[in-house]
């Protein structure tokens, strides 16, 4: 599939986010940057949770699309951020905000 729904929102515990998300989602996150962030990918949904004091709230949506030819984002009539992206380039994203606190998971 070229293209995943994205779904990204804020946790002010990343670990019992971890726990809770990796449960529901049955796999376990692919990124991981320690007491920040955690990306999941599945077949069909790019999830991420992101560290902040406004937790639960929705930080954007977007599209993880493989035919993407550069990260975009543009804002809805409701004020919501949508993002898209190719798996590359949100990875080149998490690595400039986080450089070498990232944990790739490859299993």
């Amino acid at each position: 599939m070229d293209k995943k729904f994205h779904i990204a929102i804020n946790t002010a515990d990343l670990k019992a986010s971890i726990s809770e998300y990796t449960l529901r989602l049955g796999c376990k996150p692919c990124v991981i940057v320690p007491n920040d962030y955690a990306l999941w990918r599945t077949e069909f949904l790019n999830f991420s949770v992101r560290c902040s004091d406004d937790r639960g709230n929705l930080r954007h949506l977007g599209w993880e699309d493989g035919t993407a030819l550069e990260f975009s984002k543009d804002i809805d009539c409701n004020g919501i951020t949508w993002e898209k992206f190719t798996a590359r380039q949100q990875q080149e994203e998490i690595e400039s905000i986080w450089s070498e606190k990232v944990i790739i998971r490859e299993d």
